[in-house]
């Protein structure tokens, strides 16, 4: 039996120090560390919502809505969220369960299926609907998808199990590190039910897996495969990724909604947490048949600037989530500097309807202060529209929300939403709607 000498095990380390020292950058620029300084900020310009490509000022509503506002829509259509397909499918609705003494006699509970092809056997998405018995009068209703079935934003036993919910879940179900009793109500603490419908409110939920798989599966599932033209495979670079799906589902539940006799449809409020505040903007922007829009913690690719590169970055987002946003977006990867565009203009594109921006102090990752900035920058294109846009000139203290046509808040605690969220959101379109 041999042994190495001495020498040979010192050169053997130092050359494996060597690997370790060379490869460093490469590893650091593939993975870099995320940015919680605000004197670390990179030097920035944001362009302005209210020049023209060609240079011009934006001086009147008229060349807002016919020149502008094309061009800011035509951005983020082309290099980030992706073109969301003109081809409309035969989507049908079916009421699939009615239970009009709820939540021991509050509520009516509905539930329905909407297709999104003739065969009923294909994609669809479950509607879950709670409106208020005490309310005579047609009722303003809350829209916003969740993150884990219809069935875990309440206890209540008559919601059915959402179906798309088991198939994700499979795999956990069948070993046992997961139950379907113990999902049921699993995040109510996030859905306030009894409190929405005490203000006179309904909601209206969908499980945001319905639309499409939040992993990347090179999109042969979901709705995408059903707009692929003769011999596609995957969205072309300037097409849609998950978050457009997201979007379009919203508005093929809003479709729903105009259609319900009980629903004020006038009074529809979008909200989104996270990554569906992503969703709601987006589809807030393309459709604006939504009266209210809310972001709750959108972050990165929602409500916060990009080119602040603070918390996550767009880097980070298309490496873990590339399904999310279409393939033109990847160029802007450690590279904010070179976008014509920022996150100011998306809001901009909800203008003049009510919109309503909310962070959380602990929530870094998302960039509180790059959330207030955006709203803050969306703001000159809202009082061009005849609004007061954002009242604050400076991010409002913890715990005090800015009630204006734009509306702020950030609270205390972590990436969540919480009833001081809601509480501010009822106050809000109770603000606008004059209750």
């Amino acid at each position: 039996m041999t042994s190495k000498s001495p020498n040979s095990s010192l050169c053997l380390l130092f050359t494996s120090l060597l690997i370790c020292v060379l490869s460093a950058p490469i590893l650091f620029a593939q993975n870099p560390v995320a940015n919680y300084d605000e004197k670390a900020v990179p030097a920035f310009q944001l362009p302005d919502p209210l020049i023209l490509g060609s240079g011009d000022a934006v001086l009147d509503t008229a060349t807002w809505w016919s020149l502008r506002r094309p061009e800011i829509m035509e951005m983020f259509e082309n290099e980030m969220f992706g073109k969301t397909p003109d081809m409309k499918l035969p989507v049908s609705f079916e009421l699939t369960s009615l239970d009009k003494n709820a939540l021991g006699g509050i509520a009516t509970r509905k539930e329905i299926t909407v297709y999104f092809t003739a065969d009923k056997s294909g994609p669809s998405m479950v509607i879950l609907l709670y409106l208020p018995n005490h309310v005579e009068s047609k009722v303003p209703v809350f829209l916003a998808m969740n993150f884990n079935g219809n069935h875990t934003i309440h206890p209540d036993s008559g919601v059915s199990i959402t179906r798309s919910w088991l198939e994700v879940n499979r795999e956990s179900l069948s070993n046992g590190s997961k139950t379907v009793a113990d999902s049921r109500g699993s995040a109510s603490r996030r859905w306030p039910v009894e409190m929405i419908l005490q203000r006179g409110y309904g909601l209206a939920t969908i499980y945001y897996e319905d639309i499409d798989p939040d992993f990347d599966d090179g999109f042969q599932n979901g709705i995408h495969p059903l707009f692929y033209k003769s011999g596609q495979t995957s969205p072309n670079s300037n097409e849609w990724g998950s978050i457009g799906a997201w979007a379009w589902g919203y508005s093929r539940a809003m479709d729903y909604l105009e259609t319900d006799g009980d629903i004020d449809s006038r009074r529809v409020i979008l909200m989104g947490h996270s990554r569906l505040g992503k969703a709601a903007l987006w589809a807030g922007a393309q459709d604006q048949r939504f009266s209210v829009v809310i972001s709750n913690n959108s972050g990165c690719g929602g409500a916060a600037l990009s080119k602040r590169a603070y918390g996550e970055t767009i880097g980070r987002i298309n490496r873990v989530f590339p399904h999310w946003f279409c393939d033109n977006f990847l160029k802007y990867g450690e590279n904010e500097g070179s976008l014509t565009f920022d996150q100011h203009m998306l809001l901009s594109l909800i203008a003049p309807r009510p919109l309503y921006v909310a962070s959380a102090e602990e929530d870094l990752w998302a960039d509180p202060q790059g959330e207030f900035l955006s709203a803050l920058h969306a703001s000159p294109v809202y009082k061009l529209l005849g609004t007061d846009g954002l009242q604050a000139e400076a991010r409002p203290l913890p715990g005090l929300p800015v009630m204006s046509t734009i509306g702020y808040h950030i609270r205390k605690g972590k990436h969540d939403v919480t009833d001081f969220d809601w509480e501010c959101y009822l106050n809000f379109a109770d603000m606008h709607f004059g209750k």
